[in-house]
This record gives C-alpha cells, structure tokens and sequence, in this order.
C-alpha cells in the first residue's frame, strides 16, 4: 500500500478512537496461525513431557505492572488440567515494585483483593531457566467477568493498542535492544572496554555461551551480546518481528534468565536505569516500522526525503512524549538517565543517525526505513513502552499534520525531568490515558505516586553526613 495513498485518503481512512474494544488476534497475515489465548494443551504437554520426562514441577506467572514475575509452582500433573486455568488476585496488578498493594488504589475493587481466572498463554510452555530438566513454565492471562481480558494487564493493554492498527491493515515491527551491567563484588576494578570491544565479551564467554543457550531452549530469538562504552555494560539484540506482543514476552523472560545465568557465574546483571551516578545509563531501545498486508514497509523511502507516513509518526511521538515520560521511566532512578542536570534533557527531539536524539532514523537502505525509540530505561515494562511509542504513532496518523514536524534537532519537546512532574503530564493526557486504559492509567498513577512517597520519606546518609 502506498505511503502517500494512505495520507491523502486519511480523512476518510477512520481510525479507530483510543476506547476501540479489545479485537484479539485480528488482522493477523493470511499466511499465520491464529494465536488464540487458550488452545487445547493436551498435545503441548505431551510433547513437552516426552522431551523432558524429568520435570516435577510448573510454575505459573503473570508479568505485573512493572514487568515483575509473579505467579506459583504446581505439582507437574497440574499440566493436565490447566486449560482450564487456575486463580490469582486482581490486586497483582496494583502492587509496586516492592510487591505490596498500593494503598492509595484508585480502584476500588482492587482493595478487596478479589480473584480472577488466569489462564494459560499459547506457546509459552517452556523449561524453566532455574531448573530446565525438572521444572517446567506456562505464561497465564488474567480475566475480567464473562470471560473478557482483564484491562489492567499490560500485555493485554499492548494488545489493545496493536488491534486498532490491525483492523486497518497496518502491523507494527519491532526489534528491541536492551542494556544492562554486568559486575562482579568490586565494580571498582572493572576496567572500561569501548563500544564493540571483542576481548571483554570473550572475558565473560562461558556466561554468554550459557545465556545463548538457555535463551535457545526457552526459543528467545537472540541475535546479539554487545559491548557498549562503560566498564561491563552490554547491550542485548532481539531479532526484529511482528509478533510485537511475543516479543515483549521474551524482553521479560531474557531480563530474568540474565540475572540468573550472572548468579551462577558469581556476577551481578543489573537493568537498573542509573546504576552508576558517573558512567551511562541504560536504556531499551525499540526499532519501530509498519508493514502492510503483502509484507511491505510503508516507511520505505529515502533518508533524505521521509514519507509521509514516517513524519507523521514521528511528530505523533513527539507530541505525545512529554505525557509517555511516566510510563517510559517508571520510577526515580530512570529519571537520573534522562538528564544531564537538573534542567537539561540528555535526550530530545528527532534526528539521523544521532544517538542523542529520543527518535533517531538510523542508517539502513529505504526498504528498512525505521524509527529508533530510545528514551525507556532499561527497567521500564517493554509492553507498556511499547504500546506508549505505538500510540503515539497513531496519535501522528490521526491528529497530526506533516507539516508541523519540526527539522531534526531544531525543536524539542519539553520534556518533564522529575517524576511528580511527569505523572501530572500524564494524568492530562487525555489521548495517552485513553489508550492506554482509564482504569490501567489511573491504577498506574495511585502505584507511581505511592512508590514516590516512600522513596521521599527516606533519609540518606549524604543527608545525614551534611548536617552534624
């Protein structure tokens, strides 16, 4: 389809409003498999079982609102009878990054803890990264009443915001990149190694050879350990898909199996935003393009002369990312990444191949045309970023003139630099919120700003050591 077929028809195009109801598994190409969310797991298990005869145990989980495993392990004969769920409490999705309930919950409903049925996702039954010969794992999704997706889960939300591309023919492929640490007891005698440098990946081979590994048998598409600029940090590739929603799952379950795999090896993974106050942060970065039905970029076109369809998409993100910064950088310390002092953004606006920019067009022929989305921290939830950037690129294709996108570089949106300040650009964000879920985005502001309030209660010792 056309890019500047699509522009000029958009008045009479009628995308759907942010309150479109969920439409699950529509659009899909003619040529897939519908992914339905609670096939028959009879033959998964037996073939699951036939391949590991040893597995005592499955553990069922749920991925909070802060990208947080949280879920229980069943007696291997669970398996049989799961497809008809099990039972988890509706509060797991108001709990903060401690995992208690927030108690300034916006829902009502919430506070009486309440349970709902889970039940389990398709193709997620895999060996555990803890255990793989005797412990098995199952994704579950919650539901609402009369069997309808709960709207406070991410994923679903993810969901939501991926229908009202598909019921038009447009499908959104990503390829994320996540950084993290890598250090050992005394990250003081970590000596730097540069971007791409070969020799510090080879330090840590057996590390990375068992990460690849596991990652292959819990079939996460890794295609690349990198080493980035600071003293141990790398940075993870995940092949580029449009199984958006498939891949938020890996970016979760690669974040966990990192951890473990760097424990066993008497090292520490961390995906903090701002783990050093003096070296980098880290982010992850989502590659964002549309294709159409037939498989074709609708981005495709020259570097130098961006389609309409790309521009409006940039100028829809820009517009919305003062309002995205909540979600994009979920507590404190991410704010520490997005700022070079108190005042100044270390990232903004758009531009080519520019890494300081919070939208980058990087290199590529015209047929790989994509947008670079690098403003989340490294902890955020990929499936709240996600359909954030998305809902920004729908904002641009709904709202937005071409014509108002500013020239790389030469207007940047303000952007909030401090938490409370980036909830309140959110709470009025009507398009955002809208998106997003009413309900989801006021739960997510009663979490955020209790989470805010207990960190502020805190007194540090450099507080302590200024008075005497």
């Amino acid at each position: 389809m056309n890019a500047f077929f699509l522009k000029n028809i958009r008045p009479y195009f009628n995308f759907p409003g942010p309150s479109v109801p969920t439409a699950l598994n529509s659009g899909l190409y003619l040529d897939e498999k519908i992914d339905v969310l609670t096939p028959p797991l009879q033959s998964d298990v037996k073939d699951y079982l036939s391949r590991y005869p040893q597995t005592k145990h499955v553990d069922v989980y749920l991925n909070d609102i802060n990208g947080t495993m949280r879920g229980k392990r069943l007696a291997v004969e669970n398996l049989l009878t799961l497809e008809k769920g099990c039972y988890f409490p509706l509060s797991v999705y108001s709990m903060d990054q401690k995992g208690k309930i927030a108690p300034q919950s916006a829902c009502l409903t919430l506070q009486d803890e309440p349970d709902r049925l889970c039940l389990p996702v398709a193709g997620t039954l895999h060996p555990s990264p803890l255990d793989p010969h005797h412990t098995a794992q199952i994704m579950l999704t919650m539901q609402e009443n009369e069997n309808q997706p709960c709207q406070l889960e991410p994923r679903v939300i993810l969901q939501n915001v991926l229908a009202r591309f598909h019921q038009h023919g447009l499908y959104p492929v990503v390829a994320p990149e996540i950084e993290f640490y890598l250090t050992s007891q005394h990250p003081e005698d970590e000596r730097g190694q540069g971007c791409f440098h070969m020799d510090a990946s080879t330090s840590h081979a057996a590390l990375f050879d068992e990460l690849e590994q596991l990652a292959q048998i819990q079939r996460i598409p890794l295609t690349g350990i990198v080493a980035e600029a600071e003293p141990c940090q790398f940075e993870l590739n995940l092949k580029h898909s449009h199984r958006v929603v498939e891949i938020c799952d890996n970016i979760l379950a690669l974040r966990r199996l990192t951890r473990f795999v760097a424990e066993k090896q008497g090292l520490q993974a961390t995906f903090m935003a701002k783990p050093y106050s003096h070296q980098s942060g880290s982010g992850l970065h989502f590659h964002f393009s549309l294709n159409d039905l037939h498989r074709e970029n609708v981005f495709a076109s020259p570097a130098d002369d961006l389609n309409s369809m790309v521009r409006l998409c940039l100028a829809g993100q820009l517009a919305l990312m003062p309002a995205s910064v909540a979600i994009l950088a979920p507590g404190v310390n991410a704010f520490r990444r997005l700022r070079k002092n108190l005042n100044e953004p270390l990232f903004n606006s758009w531009g080519y191949n520019n890494r300081s920019a919070a939208l980058r067009i990087p290199c590529s022929d015209e047929g790989n045309r994509r947008i670079e989305y690098r403003l989340a921290g490294a902890d955020a939830n990929p499936y709240l970023v996600v359909a954030t950037a998305l809902t920004g690129m729908l904002y641009g294709l709904e709202n937005v003139d071409e014509r108002d996108l500013s020239e790389p570089q030469q207007a940047e949106p303000v952007l909030p630099l401090f938490q409370h300040q980036a909830i309140e650009q959110f709470a009025q964000s009507e398009y955002l919120t809208a998106s997003l879920g009413e309900a989801f985005s006021q739960q997510w502001i009663a979490c955020k700003l209790s989470e805010l309030a207990w960190f502020e209660s805190i007194v540090t010792e450099q507080e302590s050591a200024l008075v005497r």
